[in-house]
């Protein structure tokens, strides 16, 4: 295997520098000896652990067939849905939580449709869960997406050839071989739930989950109220990508041994 000349490490440090300074900067000014959770930041941790997990469920069921769809799929009908996906995506978060509130608030048509029901979907669980959903769909479906495309096709039509139905194709074949990137595919989604804020602070300010009980720590107690929190906001978010990172790594290496 061939090594990047060093000349390429060194260019490489000017980015891996500004990437580290951050948790450098973390470990050094945690006040260690006053470690302890603010009020209220245990109602937050459960509310963004329970409450994104049940997102990440509906992120993974509602955008696996849509990512496989559009791996698959080719024509306009594509197109437009591709377009679709896309447009939430390039949507900035606040602007993202302003739409949501117009499309599902108690003064939107849909929303006086569900209030006639008894249903409210801001500033509750419900609404939460939704904002979370909204945030970390379009990039599960992307990066699904790409990993789906990534499964050579003379495959499944060997597949389709000896007779396996689509759901087979897609359980026994795409699914194992597309598993390292969606893997990657589970943990921006899980990411991007667990650390969703701008969305969240306009359709579902309440309950409120780890980002923005920082936000709150920070502008009523200042930046040391906010330390033990940020640490176990990284604590919970973190181990799901790494998890992913490792499974994808393992499966790097397992396709090289099996190469000639």
């Amino acid at each position: 295997m061939r090594r990047p000349p060093a000349t390429a490490l060194w260019l490489s440090l000017p980015a891996l520098l500004i990437l580290a300074v951050p948790f450098v900067t973390l470990f050094g000014l945690t006040p260690w000896t006053h470690f302890r959770l603010a009020w209220g930041d245990s109602n937050a941790i459960a509310t963004s652990l329970g409450l994104g997990a049940l997102s990440l469920m509906l992120v993974i069921f509602s955008g696996l067939p849509l990512a496989w769809w559009l791996a698959q799929a080719r024509g306009k009908l594509r197109l437009v849905a591709e377009i679709l996906v896309l447009i939430p995506l390039l949507t900035p978060p606040l602007a993202m939580g302003i739409l949501l509130v117009s499309a599902w608030g108690p003064y939107s048509p849909a929303g006086s449709l569900l209030a006639r029901a008894g249903i409210a979907l801001t500033n509750n669980p419900a609404a939460f869960v939704l904002a979370q959903w909204y945030g970390a769909l379009p990039y599960f479906v992307m990066a699904a997406r790409a990993a789906f495309a990534d499964v050579p096709v003379v495959i499944l039509e060997a597949g389709r050839t000896l007779g396996a139905s689509p759901w087979q194709r897609f359980w026994r074949l795409s699914l194992p071989l597309a598993s390292s990137g969606l893997a990657t595919a589970v943990a921006l989604a899980w990411v991007r739930a667990m650390g969703e804020f701008g969305i969240v602070m306009i359709f579902a300010y309440f309950p409120q989950g780890m980002p923005v009980k920082l936000y709150n720590n920070l502008q009523n107690d200042g930046v040391d109220a906010v330390y033990v929190l940020l640490w176990l906001l990284l604590l919970f978010t973190l181990p799901v990508p790494l998890a992913c990172f490792a499974l994808t790594r393992r499966n790097a290496q397992n396709r090289r041994q099996m190469l000639p």
